[in-house]
């Protein structure tokens, strides 16, 4: 059964860094392309960052350019998503997603973790 599992979630002051982990089981992960999402209320999720599970290439949304490090381990079947100079706009929840190369097969979502960022 896959199963994707968010963590890190946290309140933030303005400035901060945040690390957030989403842990995958049940799948390979070269199979997948990986990606944060985020969602604020009343707003479509929106793509934070994407990483190829097979080549390791990676996509930002402009917004966070140079503040957020998308990454993943593979022995570990772990996504990782480093926040630095983190701001208030960057207060949503934060979604793992797992989308497979393979038309046979599905999308998986994790549950969500809340990132809060205020002083």
């Amino acid at each position: 059964q896959v199963q994707l599992v968010e963590s890190g979630g946290d309140l933030v002051q303005p400035g901060g860094s945040l690390r957030l982990s989403c842990a995958a089981s049940g799948f390979i992960f070269s199979r997948y392309s990986m990606s944060w999402l985020r969602q604020t209320p009343g707003k479509e999720r929106e793509l934070v960052a994407r990483i190829s599970g097979a080549t390791g290439s990676t996509v930002y949304a402009d917004s966070v350019k140079g503040r957020f490090t998308i990454s993943s381990d593979s022995a570990k079947s772990t996504l990782y998503l480093q926040m630095n100079d983190l701001e208030p706009e960057d207060t949503a929840v934060y979604y793992c997603r797992a989308v497979p190369y393979s038309s046979n097969d599905r999308t998986y979502w994790g549950q969500g973790t809340q990132v809060t960022v205020s002083s």
